[in-house]
């Protein structure tokens, strides 16, 4: 049998009167990949950050390599055999991949001194995951490699770090499916033949079931499936042991924008060297392909610095001016960034201010108006969210941040919301939230311009769909009856 990496039994942790973990069982061995599946909120996060030590727990057991670790001692040995990949990368992008590989373990001065050394030990582990890649890329500088290939090098440092456990938090959301395919074969490299475990946490199941041996399910702070076999799980049932059944189901209702009755003089228009395309008000447009065109695209739509302009945005007859993001807010054109830990929760700020934040731009006000309060708590109320106007965000899960930013956007009624991966990293029942939120805003004539990186979310929610080849070029235009992953797959060149 296997030897055990981990060994979590009857984990406990509260935090003030509301008990996270209520008695957690999770195991992971040499040369498996692991999935960690639940719900947002179901404890995921907080049972990795007591593994890994960045939390002490306050109940239970927890053997490492086999040793029973007390609770004072659990953080200095696991910052040795476990490590952490984040979808938000730790890396600093004005060193090389080198110097970013070997920085964990230059810890004083004199460390610097050995710069030969480290260099062989971080070739050495990026070798182990690419060789070709470690041989062109060691003395670039991170700033200049793709997202798939800083994600080789956050591997490769914990690797040369000694971890053993790898916990690849959400690793594709910000990959395309080639990138994927790419990650995972270095995962089963890996785990074949560095005598390593991974834990894989995802939501998507069609990437679970590819790389994922056995899975462990947590729901509301316990285990309620301990180390199955995926394949002796349908994903009906996974997702009914997550608790979110109904959830899935109603992912099937497809937007039911009615686009002939709309005015067309209010069309949103986009005119390109490539193609041109006319949205009606009300109209869910998805973007499709690699980050090139998607993101050129919306960084013209929201005014964002230094974007080049090669698209025409109009709305009837007027040319929408958003030189920046002042000017792109006064036209009516919102926007929730991909980015929701540096560029769209305000972090220090309670909820009501991030829920204003919008409003107080567009009005040029910089203080709480008296109806802000109210307004902001109808709508954590509307969204099912248990908290209050004066929390900080730091207190809710990452899927509820999520549906705060766009219900940022609420009251405003845009004429255009622009969203970029709004349900990345978020489960099955937030995602069924979001889309009832941004239903709710084309119900009522916001244009919703939407890229995401999951096929099967561009199939059931758009009205149409824009696709871009891998240089950015807009290759076609899918309307709703055409939309599909084989479609979207030869539109875009990319697998789907």
């Amino acid at each position: 049998m296997p030897a055990s990496l981990v060994e979590a039994r009857d984990i406990r942790k509260r935090f003030g009167a509301t008990e996270v973990l209520r008695g957690v069982d999770f195991s992971v061995q040499v040369g498996e990949v692991h999935a960690l599946l639940g719900g947002n909120g179901a404890g995921k996060s907080t049972l990795i950050k007591i593994i890994t030590g960045v939390l002490p727990r306050d109940g239970g057991e927890l053997l490492i390599d086999g040793r029973p670790r007390a609770i004072a001692e659990a953080q200095p040995v696991a910052a040795h055999l476990v490590a952490v990949v984040h979808q938000e990368m730790a890396l600093l992008p004005h060193l090389t991949v080198a110097e970013n590989i070997a920085l964990p373990q230059r810890r004083h001065a004199l460390a610097w001194i050995a710069a030969a050394a480290s260099r062989d030990k971080a070739l050495q582990a990026l070798t182990l995951i690419d060789a070709d890649f470690a041989q062109q890329a060691l003395e670039r500088p991170v700033s200049q490699l793709s997202l798939h290939e800083r994600q080789l090098v956050e591997i490769a440092r914990t690797l040369a770090s000694g971890a053993r456990l790898l916990l690849l938090d959400e690793p594709t959301a910000n990959l395309t499916a080639a990138e994927s395919q790419r990650l995972f074969d270095v995962l089963r490299r890996l785990v074949s033949r560095q005598s390593i475990g991974v834990v894989f946490v995802s939501h998507r199941m069609r990437e679970i079931r590819e790389i994922a041996d056995v899975c462990s399910i947590l729901r509301n702070g316990t285990t309620v499936v301990d180390r199955a076999r995926l394949v002796r799980l349908s994903d009906a049932e996974i997702v009914e042991r997550m608790g979110q059944g109904d959830a899935v189901r109603s992912l099937h209702r497809r937007s039911s924008a009615a686009l002939s009755a709309r005015d067309a003089q209010a069309a949103l228009r986009l005119a390109h060297a490539e193609l041109n395309l006319e949205i009606a008000p009300g109209s869910i447009v998805g973007l499709a392909g690699a980050p090139a065109g998607p993101s050129q695209l919306i960084d013209q739509l929201v005014g964002a610095p230094g974007r080049a302009a090669h698209w025409r945005v109009t709305r009837g007859a007027v040319e929408l001016d958003t030189r920046d993001p002042q000017r792109a807010l006064a036209c009516g054109v919102g926007y929730v960034s991909g980015d929701r830990a540096n560029k769209g929760v305000l972090h220090a700020l309670p909820i009501v201010d991030n829920l204003m934040a919008s409003r107080r731009v567009l009005e040029r006000r910089f203080w709480v108006a008296r109806s802000e309060v109210p307004d902001s708590q109808a709508l954590i109320d509307g969204l099912a969210v248990q908290g209050t106007a004066w929390q900080l965000p730091a207190t809710l899960s990452g899927g509820t941040q999520q549906k705060l930013l766009v219900a940022r956007w609420t009251r405003l009624k845009p004429a255009v919301l622009v969203l970029e991966e709004p349900t990345r990293g978020v489960d099955i029942g937030t995602k069924r939230e979001i889309y009832a939120q941004i239903r709710e805003l084309a119900s009522r004539g916001t244009t919703v311009i939407w890229w995401s990186t999951e096929a099967v979310e561009l199939v059931e929610v758009c009205d149409c769909v824009l696709a871009f080849d891998p240089d950015g070029r807009p290759t076609r235009v899918l309307q709703r009856d055409d939309i599909s992953e084989e479609r979207l797959a030869d539109a875009t060149g990319m697998a789907a």
